[in-house]
């Protein structure tokens, strides 16, 4: 009736325009703001009994959502940025697609050039197996003094006993190295098979991700 008197378009793209759609309209938009109203206030200010017919009208806008996952901070506690070495000359050579190394993942002590690096059970504390290079050897010093290395920074995601050792120190680190002392490297042999000692120094963090890549 209001659209008919107004001279409005009683419809739109998404379906017929009524009282309903613009009372919940009204009410998603309170539900969104900077400083929004709570799900009781809205049902009081619709006039609803229960909060539950509230719930039909306001719509949590998916912008609202994803602030709301950001600000939980779970990227911050679970995910972080390692610094890669990207050998540019080995890639544009042709030299990485017959197998060359061309990431090398610092790990502080030395580089790792498995191509998946995140994907590794011992990426926290590295095994030194056949992809690791210790940093002050010739190999390290050599790759070092490349001209057209980029350095670029890895995302990756952390387990429950990985972000433990990150924020309970050298306890927790040394209970993640013994579950993996039999833990197949991925150049084959466990960390007991080469003979590495109990203790490790934890992969150094370049950065906390925020979520916002």
């Amino acid at each position: 009736m209001l659209c008919r008197k107004a001279g409005a378009p009683t419809s739109d793209v998404v379906a017929q325009i009524t009282s309903h759609r613009a009372r919940s309209t009204i009410a998603t938009q309170l539900y969104n703001t900077k400083e929004p109203m709570t799900l009781f206030e809205l049902m009081a200010w619709l006039g609803h009994r229960t909060p539950t017919a509230t719930q039909h009208y306001a719509k949590i806008m998916p912008t609202t959502l994803a602030k709301a996952y950001d600000d939980a901070g779970y990227f911050a506690r679970n995910v972080h940025t390692v610094e890669v070495l990207v050998d540019r000359d080995a890639v544009a050579s042709g030299a990485a697609a017959a197998g060359e190394p061309w990431q090398h993942y610092d790990l502080g002590h030395g580089y790792c050039t498995y191509t998946f690096f995140e994907q590794c059970p011992h990426r926290m504390a590295r095994a030194r197996c056949d992809f690791y290079t210790p940093k002050g050897s010739s190999k390290a010093q050599l790759l070092e003094a490349k001209d057209n290395l980029q350095r670029m920074v890895a995302s990756m995601p952390l387990g429950d006993e990985e972000r433990a050792a990150v924020d309970d120190g050298q306890d927790a680190l040394d209970q993640l190295l013994g579950r993996l002392a039999d833990v197949p490297t991925p150049s084959g042999p466990t960390p007991r098979e080469l003979d590495i000692p109990p203790a490790a120094v934890l992969l150094p963090i370049v950065e906390v991700n925020q979520g916002k890549h």
